[in-house]
């Protein structure tokens, strides 16, 4: 063996393509014979077409097994040829499908033929789900701005309905602006006959002093008070008794009549006469003006002015007691 090579092989034998490459052709190297590529001897050879035999080659060969192993070999057929006549159809098994009968196609519950789920009903329950949060963040907004108004409305001043009404509501508390003024008969001014006694008892005034005499025409008390802190509605109250019919005087503002008479009535209950039983409060809401107001109760001749008088007060505002 000499150096550059490894056996007695020709060069061909020790690559089969050395012919392709230039010291290859030097060793020798030659392309195979009849055309085909690969090593020599190679089975890649060509034939016409149609030479070769694929069926007889397996018919040989299943032979070969059926006398080895004594076992028949499934036939295979053409493709595109009619079925086995042994053949049997899957309906014909038992429990088999009826033939004829196709299995019913996928119903998703919603009347449609294989479709999937149907997300009808999930498309539904989640429009329901935005639907209520956003119906309870909707309620919250207008919770929370409710409680804002309101809290502004308490700050806030009259309402052009409530100024330009004549007098509030009775159920007004009196403002702390004035504190409540109260006279007793004895430092009330009387005329037209009007007096002072204490025998009747059931009177409120310092000693139970009352006034007596006011059922007279030009009879009256009254009562100048000052200190009223501005201009606006007060609450002229009035302690007397009564009995029988009901009774009433005429209440001056500062010399001048206000409104209906003041409403003197038997509120008690009391029986004719009986002026103990019969004492009670009533109250007119008359207008005051800031500074000092003069208050009067007289008998005029429409008016029926037999009672007994012990205390006037006032307070701001129009309230009952």
């Amino acid at each position: 063996m000499t150096p550059g090579n490894n056996g007695a092989s020709t060069p061909e034998d020790d690559d089969p393509f050395g012919y392709l490459y230039e010291d290859g052709q030097a060793a020798g190297a030659q392309p195979p014979s009849g055309g085909g590529y690969g090593y020599p001897g190679s089975v890649n050879r060509v034939r016409p077409v149609g030479e070769r035999q694929y069926g007889a080659q397996q018919a040989a060969a299943t032979a070969q097994y059926q006398q080895q192993f004594g076992q028949t070999v499934p036939q295979q057929q053409p493709y595109g040829a009619q079925p086995n006549a042994h053949y049997q159809a899957p309906e014909t098994f038992p429990g088999g499908p009826p033939a004829g009968q196709q299995p019913p196609p996928y119903d998703n519950g919603g009347g449609g033929r294989g479709r999937g789920p149907n997300t009808k009903g999930l498309l539904i329950g989640a429009i329901a789900v935005v639907a209520a949060v956003v119906i309870g963040i909707s309620v919250a907004m207008m919770n929370g701005n409710g409680d804002d108004k309101t809290d502004d409305q308490a700050g806030s001043t009259p309402s052009a309905s409530q100024s330009a009404s004549s007098s509030p509501s009775p159920s007004a508390s009196a403002s702390s602006g004035l504190e409540t003024q109260t006279i007793d008969a004895k430092a009330l001014k009387l005329e037209g006959g009007a007096a002072l006694a204490s025998d009747v008892k059931g009177a409120d005034a310092d000693g139970g002093i009352y006034v007596t005499g006011l059922n007279a025409a030009g009879a009256s008390v009254t009562w100048t008070v000052n200190g009223i802190p501005s201009d606006g509605t007060y609450t002229v109250f009035a302690h007397y008794s009564s009995t029988s019919d009901d009774q009433q005087m005429t209440l001056s503002i500062n010399g001048k009549k206000f409104g209906s008479p003041f409403s003197l009535k038997n509120y008690a209950g009391a029986p004719d006469g009986n002026f103990e039983k019969g004492w009670t409060t009533s109250f007119a809401w008359p207008t005051l003006t800031k500074g000092t107001n003069s208050i009067s109760l007289s008998c005029e001749n429409a008016d029926n002015c037999n009672v007994l008088l012990d205390q006037l007060w006032v307070k701001q505002g129009q309230v009952k007691k």
